[in-house]
């Protein structure tokens, strides 16, 4: 049973963020949350509160007895959102864009095989 969680329009650009997503991918739930929290980066924080959000619909579905040790994460897409377009004053009177990028991530859970 696949859960999931989208955050949609998180104000750091896809490109900065995905580097931190292929690190989860293939991971357990709690190993990867002990990785993000020990990174040093801006996204690590933004994608241990999208997984927080899986792990949590997770436990909401009552006929699976889901738990953060039987679950791992089965897919993570960072994708680009919408930009946010600002102008800046440049030399010469131009005005010169300056784009504020946005990323929307999906992040898929399920539970482990047993053998």
């Amino acid at each position: 049973m696949v859960t999931r969680a989208l955050e949609k329009h998180i104000r750091i650009s896809p490109k900065k963020l995905r580097p931190i997503a292929r690190l989860l991918k293939e991971k357990k739930v709690d190993e990867a949350l002990y990785m993000l929290v020990n990174t040093n980066k801006k996204g690590a924080s933004l994608l241990k509160k999208a997984i927080d959000s899986a792990l949590s619909n997770a436990k909401r579905i009552p006929q699976k007895k889901f738990t953060e040790e039987n679950l791992y994460i089965s897919k993570v897409v960072v994708n680009e959102g919408p930009t946010l377009k600002r102008f800046r004053a440049m030399s010469m009177g131009r005005a010169g864009m300056i784009r504020k990028r946005t990323s929307h991530v999906l992040i898929e859970l399920d539970a482990l095989k047993r053998k």
